[in-house]
């Protein structure tokens, strides 16, 4: 096979060793931060895979670590390796904007995945693949209402609200989904508060735990990913309060296994597979000339407890 692989953790570098013919496609990609989260991690590994699979691909795999300086660097050298296409999963979509167009101003197509950038970035952009996270959010609010009218509290129940990591587009389309249809489906049922988790289960738990403190009557928790969510459910149960719906988004094995169990109402089912195969196969039709729609989504349906019996439990 004629594929070389790079893999940048952080100062360390892995080369998988290989020559490449004169018709490969040289794709770049620069990633957010693989070691926060294991869908970031599964990601990796399913892009990695699936290039390895296609002996007309030569893929230069990076991690930004969640630090914004290293991913422009990262694109910067991605330009000056002169690589045919690059892949970002921004850190954050606003700052990483001048490196995109930098790209573009090099000839070098910019496909976004995952989380798209800020939309004053879209014009030095080929194409996102991805989720529609703004659909996510209006979703989980479709879950919690469904929920709530079932139990007869759609007029008075009260929720909390914990987001993703700020300045993250990700986080910003999930709350605003979230925010947006829950007002539309179910008009009485008030947001008491909002607060980052960061993506990260611990300090979601603590974000919970000060919720907790501060409302004595809290129905339901609506969590930007089910990592989060986790966390918050743990800090509900360490308190000993019970009844509380909780629904999140990219529906991880552990929210499956909570779900499973009767604690977790639901989630949004995402593949980091899909994800990553998608995000390599747009870079692969971008450069062979084929027409790709500037959102390339996939799907991302519910789950809950009625329904997670469709749904195999995810890998991450």
């Amino acid at each position: 096979m004629k594929l070389r692989t790079l893999l940048t953790a952080s100062t360390a570098v892995l080369a998988l060793a290989g020559t490449a013919s004169a018709e490969t496609m040289k794709i770049g990609i620069t990633q957010n931060n693989v070691g926060v989260d294991s869908y970031q991690t599964t990601y990796e590994k399913a892009f990695i895979a699936a290039a390895e699979a296609n002996a007309n691909v030569e893929a230069v795999v990076l991690d930004a670590g969640g630090d914004v300086a290293r991913q422009i660097a990262q694109m910067d050298d991605l330009i000056q390796q002169e690589v045919d296409a690059i892949i970002i999963w921004p850190t954050n979509g606003e700052a990483v904007i001048p490196a995109v167009r930098k790209a573009h101003q090099a000839g070098i197509p910019v496909i976004v995945t995952n989380s798209n950038i800020a939309e004053a970035g879209f014009e030095f952009v080929k194409s996102f693949s991805g989720p529609d996270n703004i659909t996510q959010g209006a979703r989980s609010a479709e879950i919690m209402c469904e929920k709530f009218t079932a139990m007869g509290i759609q007029d008075e129940a009260k929720v909390v609200h914990i987001t993703g990591q700020p300045g993250y587009t990700t986080a910003i389309e999930r709350a605003k989904g979230f925010e947006d249809r829950l007002p539309e489906v179910c008009p009485n049922v008030t947001v008491v508060d909002t607060q980052p988790g960061d993506w990260n289960r611990e300090k979601s738990q603590q974000v919970m735990e000060a919720f907790l403190v501060k409302y004595d009557d809290i129905d339901g928790v609506y969590a930007g990913d089910d990592n989060m969510g986790v966390g918050a459910l743990n800090a509900a149960k360490a308190a000993g309060r019970e009844g509380i719906i909780f629904v999140g988004a990219t529906n991880f094995a552990v929210g499956y296994e909570a779900m499973a169990a009767g604690e977790y109402w639901g989630s949004i089912y995402q593949s980091p597979v899909d994800d990553a195969e998608a995000a390599l196969k747009t870079a692969i039709d971008v450069l062979s000339g084929k027409e790709v729609p500037f959102l390339n989504y996939f799907d991302t349906p519910k789950i809950t407890q009625d329904n997670m019996g469709e749904f195999t439990k995810p890998v991450f």
